[in-house]
């Protein structure tokens, strides 16, 4: 390669990584996190459920619960599961009888207890698995901002694994294979920067892809829209399979008794190892009524398979099916495989645990990165003012990300102890607690200790996190796990190795000084 190559790919590896290294860390450690978010959630609220994306629900019952409630007639009503959680998602349109009251035209969307048929609106059901999903895509900035600024970070990412890829090519054999941790400390940072990049390549690669794309579609799809559906936006959905068949409302009362829960099982019936996802109910007691029963096999036995069945309630016949094997599209594929790999959610805790290890790699892999870009420019030959102003800019850099360890972990506590947690006091616990630890951090002017203190800290309060539980709710993981409260016992046992290994390396850490 020759240099002027090598310059190129140089710079904008570093100004690319540079300027994205504290959103892009945020975004990786709690995304870590996030693969844990069901079990997260189910850990805080002393729940266990069985693992599986099925809605686990008596559908009649719930529908009369509801109707009391809220008067579902002319409704179109959507009962889906967002997560492996006791609780289902319900999204009522308002009813389309224009007689009805002010009252009943309004939509709803809360999450219904299958057992107790107790509704939960968002914010009553919001928690620090949910904080911590949302804050991997920066949704706690006023939207769009958050999601825009997350897909460009991605798009940004993009570029640095590019061009770091290009920049050890002729290397990247014989690199990954050093490690001199006894050598000056910018190639300590150096060999953990490259070794570490290599391991989580296609990790960062495929997440830098999908996360870009999840976030910043809409501008993609914006112009094609203006010149390919001349601004009809509802017709590129229709074709994409995004929107629902909209059967009209006849506001007449329907004279035949139906039954949800027999159409599910109906459906379910269709296919071996199919898990029913969604129901959607349009023009419900209407003489019009439709049911869509829509669900996915397993994803062991088919990565991409989407099925549902549309009946018409009248004369209960089936109007429209979708095999899940036969009928299997391109679209459906390029709709759902970004997903499932985002996700992780196709290879159990083993993909799931791996995923995280991955993550946590990238968090350091940018650490290391800003440390060489600092080593780099504390030479003598920089003058006193501007190596000042580097060391500043990676102090605060440094304690922005390095506190997000222990506050965490504090989070986990707060939220078992004061359960339940409003929104708004979790968000105080978590976003000021870490501006209070980010302030002390800098103020502190010490980045070695600022990295010791957060790897204790954290690892200490990890370590009281299934104590706490345990006091609390009385779940000690030896009880959960012979209880089979797998979710519980899993979020516990996890904090215990995690403190475990983070304190391991604390009291191995030995800081070096800079050589120029």
């Amino acid at each position: 390669m020759n240099n002027r190559h090598y310059n190129i790919y140089f710079h904008t590896h570093t100004v690319s990584g540079i300027v994205i290294s504290v959103v892009l860390f945020v975004i990786f450690f709690a995304g870590s996190f996030s693969f844990f978010r069901d079990e997260i959630i189910n850990w805080e609220r002393s729940e266990s459920t069985a693992i599986t994306r099925e809605i686990q629900l008596d559908y009649d019952k719930a529908l009369q619960h509801l109707d009391k409630k809220y008067i579902l007639h002319g409704r179109n009503i959507t009962i889906s599961k967002p997560s492996i959680e006791e609780r289902v998602g319900v999204y009522m349109e308002g009813t389309k009888d224009t007689l009805a009251p002010a009252k009943q035209k309004e939509g709803q969307f809360f999450y219904l207890n299958p057992k107790s048929y107790k509704s939960f609106t968002y914010e009553e059901s919001y928690s620090l698995g949910e904080l911590l999903y949302r804050l991997h895509f920066l949704a706690q900035i006023p939207y769009p901002i958050g999601y825009y600024l997350s897909g460009f970070i991605a798009l940004f990412f993009l570029f640095a694994i590019v061009t770091g890829v290009l920049l050890h090519w002729n290397k990247i054999v014989s690199n990954f294979y050093i490690f001199r941790p006894k050598e000056k400390l910018k190639t300590l940072w150096t060999d953990a920067h490259t070794a570490l990049g290599m391991i989580g390549l296609p990790f960062q690669f495929v997440y830098a892809v999908t996360g870009a794309f999840f976030m910043i579609k809409l501008l993609i799809v914006a112009p094609a829209v203006m010149a390919l559906y001349n601004g009809d936006q509802d017709k590129l959905y229709k074709e994409l399979e995004y929107t629902d068949p909209d059967f009209k409302f006849e506001n007449k009362k329907l004279a035949t008794p139906f039954n949800i829960d027999e159409l599910v099982a109906k459906t379910k019936k269709n296919w071996s190892d199919f898990e029913i996802t969604r129901v959607f109910i349009q023009n419900y007691g209407d003489a019009n009524m439709h049911v869509l029963v829509e669900g996915e096999l397993l994803s062991h036995k088919k990565f991409t398979g989407i099925g549902k069945v549309v009946y018409r309630i009248s004369d209960g016949k089936e109007i429209a099916k979708k095999d899940p094997i036969a009928q299997t599209s391109y679209l459906d594929v390029v709709k759902n495989v970004l997903y499932r790999i985002h996700f992780g959610d196709y290879g159990g805790y083993a993909l799931k645990i791996v995923s995280f290890i991955l993550g946590i790699i990238t968090c350091f892999v940018i650490i290391s990165g800003v440390m060489i870009w600092l080593v780099a420019r504390q030479k003598n030959n920089i003058p006193e003012k501007k190596r000042r102003f580097n060391a500043a800019v990676v102090r605060i850099y440094l304690a922005i990300c390095l506190s997000m360890y222990p506050i965490t972990a504090l989070a986990f506590i707060g939220s078992k102890i004061f359960y339940p947690l409003s929104q708004s006091n979790l968000f105080t616990l978590y976003f000021g607690g870490w501006l209070l630890l980010t302030i002390f951090f800098i103020i502190k002017k010490n980045d070695s200790f600022t990295n010791k203190a957060c790897l204790i800290s954290g690892s200490i309060l990890g370590f009281l996190i299934p104590i706490t539980n345990g006091i609390v709710s009385g779940d000690w993981f030896w009880n959960s796990f012979m209880n089979n409260k797998i979710q519980i016992f899993f979020i516990d046992v996890f904090w215990i190795f995690l403190a475990s290994i983070s304190l391991y390396v604390a009291y191995h850490l030995k800081p070096k000084k800079a050589v120029a």
